[in-house]
């Protein structure tokens, strides 16, 4: 007999999204798109088939912080996952340097705990996983985003430690991942993972998910 099918839910930007499917209906394990979700799963269902575990992603490419929080009832909370991993922040620097509609760190950090304050009302026993936002110095990225990202980040850290939640630290990885070949191999422009680099990712993610005895 299987056990608990757990459920994970993916959210976030176009890190997240990498293609996944749009049809309403598509099942758990389904049309996850090519990035980070896929390879997770991947790994998870080959290792523990028996399980039953359901993977969900419901992440929208361009998505900031405001979009993610607009979206949050029907996409996340109507869902009820038992774990909901939440990657979301880089649009909120990106859109303001290309078009001026980013959203800035003290309003992030507060539409996210809102955000985060919402699901511990609505699903008190949902595990949340917060991965930090992450950039490399290449392609669309510039100088002056990077004091933003950090600051990001460690609101990101901040709101791990407040609401119980995981916290994945992606720009170490990728910080280390330039040490064994360069940027572009890992972040084609800086922002979106290669092939490789959603692999590392996924890799991690599990890692650090297990460490924290979640999974």
């Amino acid at each position: 007999m299987a056990e608990h099918a757990l459920t994970i839910l993916f959210q976030g930007d176009s890190i997240t999204d990498a293609g996944r499917s749009r049809e309403a209906n598509t099942p758990p394990n389904a049309g996850l798109g090519s990035g980070y979700p896929l390879f997770v799963a991947g790994s998870l269902l080959s290792a523990e088939p028996r399980r039953g575990l359901r993977i969900l992603n419901r992440g929208i490419s361009g998505n900031r912080v405001v979009d993610l929080y607009a979206r949050w009832k029907a996409d996340a909370l109507n869902l009820a996952p038992d774990v909901i991993s939440i990657l979301i922040g880089v649009n909120d620097t990106w859109h303001e340097f290309g078009s001026r509609n980013g959203v800035e760190p003290a309003r992030y950090g507060q539409i996210y705990r809102m955000l985060l304050d919402w699901t511990r009302q609505t699903l008190p026993n949902t595990k949340l996983v917060l991965c930090e936002p992450f950039v490399l110095m290449l392609g669309a990225v510039k100088e002056a985003w990077l004091p933003e990202i950090a600051e990001r980040r460690r609101m990101t850290v901040e709101l791990a430690r407040e609401f119980g939640a995981i916290h994945v630290p992606f720009q170490r990885l990728f910080d280390e991942a330039v040490q064994e070949a360069p940027a572009a191999c890992w972040l084609g422009d800086g922002v979106h993972p290669t092939v490789a680099g959603h692999a590392r990712m996924a890799e991690f993610w599990i890692r650090t998910v297990r460490a924290a005895g979640l999974l």
